[in-house]
């Protein structure tokens, strides 16, 4: 068998690993996604199968390999403002609802949950929407908000937290007048603005732990991200988000994922192009 090629018997092992440690369910059919995301970390750690290199994983003290082989499979495809509609929504029906009672003074804080943000691209877009809205309501304040944005990803958040993006990044889903007015130049790359910066909280979470730790929200964006696991594990985080946006909290997810066996969790909302989610908890 060709060098780096992946056998059938170290590919089961391999898949049960990637599914107990970040949740990603890998048909049969994926073992070539294995092979050619892993074959990097094979050469350099000198393993001379997929099976040893498992067998290393599950040795190892620590997190480090662990990690290196969740950060390879995890897919980190985003740009800004993606899908368009969940961003118009948050400036046109979230927004505006949520700041009646800051600017009453009955609220102090907002909390906003950027699930598997991958690169920064996801929470700074709504960083960014907030910053708009503030601009064109005086009343309201961008300190106002708390975005928290987790990934599993080391790597992607590695990135996020620089916030440094090329043009080509930045080309994707970026109109020009926010990029000149949220964005300095700095050589062949594009630095997020601090006060965007600022607003957002970047940590390594795994969405097999407890949601709960994470405190309650008021929006909950988590998209892209579910689609890779079972029916189960889905279930699982869709009652967890919905625990915590409990009492009229929102919910955003893509339109590939499916609610459907979730329709005693969240209730849709139809505006425009675009479907949110309001939590059924009380």
């Amino acid at each position: 068998m060709a060098a780096g090629t992946i056998q059938p018997s170290d590919f089961r092992l391999m898949r049960d690993y990637i599914e107990k440690n970040c949740g990603i369910v890998l048909g049969e059919e994926k073992a070539y996604l294995v092979e050619t995301r892993l074959a990097g970390l094979l050469m350099e750690t000198g393993c001379m199968d997929y099976g040893e290199l498992y067998r290393r994983a599950c040795g190892e003290a620590g997190t480090a390999m662990r990690d290196r082989i969740v950060d390879a499979m995890t897919t980190n495809e985003t740009l800004w403002f993606r899908d368009g509609h969940p961003f118009e929504i948050l400036r046109d029906v979230l927004l505006p609802e949520l700041a009646a009672p800051l600017m009453a003074g009955l609220r102090f804080r907002i909390r906003i949950w950027s699930a598997a943000s991958s690169t920064g691209q996801e929470p700074y877009s709504i960083a960014i929407t907030i910053h708009e809205f503030c601009r064109n309501n005086p009343g309201v304040r961008p300190e106002q908000f708390e975005i928290l944005a987790s990934d599993i990803s080391p790597s992607a958040l590695y990135l996020a937290r620089a916030g440094r993006y090329d043009a080509a990044a930045l080309g994707r889903g970026m109109p020009d007048d926010l990029r000149a007015r949220y964005f300095r130049q700095d050589g062949q790359v594009w630095v997020v603005d601090d006060a965007v910066k600022r607003m957002v909280t970047l940590k390594k979470f795994n969405l097999q732990d407890p949601l709960d730790a994470l405190g309650r929200f008021d929006i909950v964006f988590c998209r892209y991200v579910t689609i890779y696991f079972s029916d189960i594990f889905k279930r699982q985080i869709f009652e967890g988000i919905a625990r915590l946006t409990a009492q009229g909290g929102h919910f955003f997810t893509s339109a590939v994922e499916n609610l459907q066996a979730s329709d005693d969790l969240f209730a849709p909302i139809y505006h425009g192009s675009g479907t949110y989610y309001r939590s059924l908890k009380t």
